[in-house]
Formats: structure tokens, sequence, C-alpha cells
């Protein structure tokens, strides 16, 4: 069985397959609306006292299983239906592709139309934010570009896939992540030099509990299981990867630590230069921020096209890595179910994107009237895996590891079957078994609470 070679490859692999743009463009209106550094707060503590252990009950699993997402549950326990939760992850790292191939799609464009000049052609003195909604309406709502790019994007991922895990995922991973950092520090840079920097730090590192309420902590707590990547499947797979003396705890604290910091230095960037160029009435959620709001900054700085092909890169470069995790659960799913080789496994997984990812890319204009539930494809994707698919998953994940697994699965795996100490491990099984199952419930529940 394939494994990443280096533990540098084991961490850049993980936190690549964390850091998405969910970090980019959800962590700055999470902050936004629950009253800034207090939101950042509980976002710290949960990523630390739910995020860490429940990303070692996964790594516990993955690890000690060895196979695809289902085929775990399997190995460790036979003729149970626990491998129904890794199937439900295997299905919800398909809908999370359809739409999230749109998303890379989108900031492949803007990286292509920033450099040629397309994003910023014929643009007007004074206000800016009319000219890039028309942008926005003309690259992702309108025509077909959008479905263009998001193939081409599918495309750029089964390069990737069809290398495999050491020489594709790893490989790239390894050049990426350490780019992508180099990226968000120059940024921060800039930002932190404009005229309303210490206005927008203070606005970004002070908190204000009167704005936090429980649906902003429930919310810290999605917000952590969509940045880590938990009840994807995702760890599950990459766990199977990882050579027995991988340090799971630490690996598990460096991705969280990682993850937190790239959200500390997107409000670092964003922060700063909304308040320079007087944008705070503005909500900083969703599309409007990535696609209008940030080339609206970027027009008013100078060499405007530099600066938006350098941050849509960086976008590029977060999607491709989390893409390519989230294809990696469906590629080693149909090797071992299917008994298929790689390329065929691969084609298969992203053959259906090119026509599913394209769809979706018309959710805003072409098939505007095809709505579920009363929303669009895209949106119903979204709300459907993020809300509901996910925490359920990460529960069941949850629930096997501390309860119904084998016993003292996940003390084995944090101490390398003896060979390390663990102090914390107690301490770990308890959250996992206790608070962990609590927190994700309430979640749950969250649309039914006053």
């Amino acid at each position: 069985m394939a494994q990443f070679k280096s533990k540098a490859g084991v961490i850049a692999a993980t936190v690549g397959s964390a850091i998405g743009l969910g970090t980019v463009w959800r962590f700055p209106a999470q902050t936004q609306a629950g009253g800034g550094a207090a939101f950042l707060l509980v976002y710290v503590a949960v990523l630390f006292i739910l995020g860490v252990p429940l990303m070692l009950g996964e790594f516990s699993i993955g690890r000690a299983g060895r196979s695809d997402a289902t085929g775990v549950f399997n190995k460790l326990s036979p003729h149970s239906g626990w491998w129904l939760v890794g199937l439900a992850s295997v299905l919800v790292t398909f809908l999370i592709m359809i739409f999230y191939m749109v998303v890379g799609g989108w900031t492949l464009e803007y990286f292509m139309e920033s450099i040629n000049g397309g994003l910023y052609g014929g643009l007007p003195e004074g206000s800016h934010d009319t000219f890039f909604n028309e942008r926005m309406q003309e690259y992702v709502i309108d025509g077909y570009q959008a479905m263009i790019y998001a193939v081409v994007f599918i495309l750029i991922n089964i390069v990737v896939l069809l290398r495999g895990v050491r020489k594709g995922i790893e490989r790239i991973s390894n050049i990426m992540m350490p780019l992508l950092f180099v990226l968000l520090l120059l940024f921060c840079v800039v930002a932190l030099s404009m005229d309303g920097a210490a206005e927008g730090v203070a606005y970004f590192l002070s908190p204000d509990f009167s704005k936090l309420t429980m649906s902003n902590c429930l919310s810290a707590l999605g917000q952590a299981l969509l940045s880590l990547s938990l009840g994807m499947g995702i760890l599950l797979t990459y766990a199977g990867y990882y050579p027995d003396n991988v340090h799971l705890t630490r690996t598990s604290v460096t991705v969280v630590s990682t993850t937190l910091l790239v959200a500390i230095l997107m409000g670092l960037i964003i922060f700063p230069a909304v308040f320079t160029f007087n944008l705070t009435d503005q909500s900083l959620g969703g599309t409007a921020l990535i696609f209008i709001t940030l080339p609206e900054i970027f027009a008013s700085m100078p060499g405007c096209h530099i600066w938006s092909a350098l941050f849509f890169l960086l976008l590029f470069m977060a999607a491709l890595t989390s893409t390519i995790s989230t294809g990696e659960v469906m590629v080693r799913f149909f090797q071992d179910r299917l008994h298929l080789r790689r390329s065929a496994a691969v084609w298969l997984t992203m053959g259906p994107m090119c026509v599913l990812s394209a769809v979706c890319s018309l959710s805003f204009g072409e098939l505007e009237w095809l709505k579920i539930c009363g929303h669009v494809l895209f949106d119903f994707l979204d709300m459907v895996t993020n809300n509901y698919m996910l925490p359920l998953i990460a529960l069941g994940c949850c629930l096997y590891v501390g309860w119904f697994g084998p016993k003292n699965l996940m003390r084995d795996q944090l101490s390398n079957h003896g060979t390390l100490r663990t102090p914390a491990a107690t301490a770990i099984i308890f959250l996992v078994r206790y608070i962990c199952p609590l927190a994700i419930l309430t979640m749950l529940l969250r649309p039914s609470m006053k």
C-alpha cells in the first residue's frame, strides 16, 4: 500500500486538505458576525478542545484500518454496519466536489483574467463596487466561461491524482503549502502597512461579547469541522498512508495550529484592507468578499493586476490541495471496492465531475430555475453537506472510536502500540467519548433551538 515518503509530506498533505476556501471566505464573515476576537477565542477553544480529539479519532481509525473509507470499518469491525459511516463520507465528498470544482474554476478564471487584464479592463473612476458586481455577473453567473474553467480545474486535479500518492499528492502539497504561506505573509505585510491597518486590527482582535451568541458558538464548531476536513473521509483515507512511526497527536496539533494560523493571517489581511478602503458597511461573507470586495480593494492599489493575480493564485492553490484530497477519498474507494487500477479509479471519480460540476456552474444563471427545497443546486449541495452530513459523519466516527470500535483502538494508535508516551491520551479519549458527541448533537439540533 502506498505511503507518504516523509513526515513533512504527511504534514503538508494533511494541512493542504484542511486549508481551503472555507477558511478564506467563511472565517472573516463568522468573525465579523461574532464580535471579532470574541468569535476568535471561541474558535480557538473549539479547534483544540474538540477539533484535535475528533481528528485523532479519524486518524486512529484510518491508520489502524489502512483501507478506503468503508474498508477501514470492515477491517476493524467485520460483519457490522459501521461501514455505512464510511460510505456516507464517500458520498459527502462526491457531493462537495460537485460544487467545490466550480469554486476552484472561479479562482482559476479570476487568476487568468487578472493576468491578461480582463478583470480590470475599462475600470471607471471613483466607486468600483458596481463595476465588479458586473464582472462577477459576467464571469461567475452569466454565460459559459465558469463552466469551461470548472472543467479545466477538474483536468488539473486529474493530472495530480494520476501521479499517485507520493509523486502526485505529496509532491504538489510540498510545493504549494510553503508557497501559499509565503503569499499569505506577503499580503499580511502589505495589509498591515495600509492607512486603516491599526483600526482593522483593533476590530479583529478586540472582543465584542455582546455579539457572541449560542448560534455563533455553534458556527465556530461548524467552521472547525469544515476547516479540518472532519467527516469527509479525507483523514480516514490519508491516515492509511501514514507510516507507523508518525506521531498522531503531534501531527494533529500541528495541522490544527497551522489551520488557525491561516485563519488569523486572513483576518489580518481582510480587516485592515476593509477599513482602509471604507468598506466596513459591507458583509464579508460568501462570494461577494472574494469576487467583489477584494477586487475593489486591489483596484485602488498600485499594480492592481499583480496583487490580484497573486491573491487568486493563493486561492487557486488552496482550492486545489483541498479538491485533490476529496478526490483521493473516492479514488481509493473505487480502487479497493472495485479492484481497479489507479488510472481507472481516477477517471471513474473525475469523469462524472466534468458533467455534474459543469451543470452546477450554471446554478446562478441558466439553471437558476432548477431548485431543490427552495435552493439552487450549488446552494443546496453546500447547505446539505455542511449543515447536516458532515456533523452526522463526524458524530458516527466519534461514537465508533469512543464506544463501539475495538477496545483500546485509540490508545494503541496514539502511543504507536506502546512505543510513545501519551500522557494526554486519557483526556483525549474522554473528550471523544463524552464532550465531542454532545457538542455535535447540539450543533445538529441548532435549527430547532430558539
